[in-house]
């Protein structure tokens, strides 16, 4: 499966998965730990052991420190 993963502020990747995939593996094909980023789809944050199911994703770093 080809999915389209925009990482906000970054800029956009094409990236292919199993058809059983789950979102924390997409966010591993882009080089990103799951624990430090959301993923949304149609704007709403999906958990990281979902099955990806949307062909867009928008992944957003969280931020860190204080």
């Amino acid at each position: 499966m080809d999915v389209s993963v925009e990482i906000v502020g970054e800029g956009s990747r094409e990236v292919a998965v199993a058809d059983d995939a789950t979102y924390a593996d997409l966010v591993s094909a882009v080089d990103l730990s799951p624990h430090e980023v959301s993923v949304l789809v149609d704007g709403r944050p999906v958990p990281e052991d979902q099955p990806v199911e949307a062909d867009r994703v928008k992944v957003l770093r969280l931020i860190k420190g204080g």
